[in-house]
């Protein structure tokens, strides 16, 4: 259980951490880590300082970004589907046994997500399209979701291996 000196360090680590994050520029970024390197070197011995350090140590894995100048900064868009993931690996208690089945959980997860429909003012939004896999092909096989889920992910014959007479 957390104290309240380890609760109001983790908010001010927070708050001088994410000044760092809104640098403008590669320069201002690469001195705000510096000085947040420097502060938290300072602070007494605990893990929430290894932690603070183990992140400044990374400063080549940020700066990258400031290298691509049209580079989003951060994608609020992934990151509510990467929380809705997040959600649903929790709700089946993360994974069991093999990597493949971890792969058939993730792969259901974006099946479902990509054909079940939005909320109506989505709907609305883009013009009566009614699950991201419609928005994105321009066109739904039928007008049930589950029945567009099942012919789109069995792919309906398409590709199929041609049969060889013997």
């Amino acid at each position: 259980m957390a104290t309240q000196k380890t609760k109001v360090l983790f908010n001010e680590i927070a708050d001088k951490s994410w000044e760092v994050y809104q640098a403008e520029t590669l320069a201002s970024f690469a001195q705000r880590l510096r000085r947040l390197k420097e502060w938290g070197e300072k602070l007494g011995d605990s893990r929430l300082k290894d932690k603070l350090l183990k992140l400044c140590n990374k400063k080549q894995f940020f700066t990258y970004a400031y290298q691509q100048e049209t580079a989003h900064r951060a994608s609020n868009m992934v990151d509510r589907l990467m929380d809705g993931m997040n959600r649903f690996i929790y709700a089946a208690r993360y994974f069991h046994s093999t990597n493949k089945s971890a792969e058939n959980l993730i792969r259901s997860y974006a099946l479902i997500h990509n054909f079940s429909p939005s909320c109506p003012q989505t709907i609305k939004k883009y013009d009566g399209k009614i699950s991201p896999a419609e928005r994105l092909n321009e066109f739904r096989y039928h007008d049930n979701w589950l029945h567009n889920l099942l012919i789109a992910a069995s792919r309906n014959g398409y590709r199929r291996i041609p049969h060889k007479a013997v």
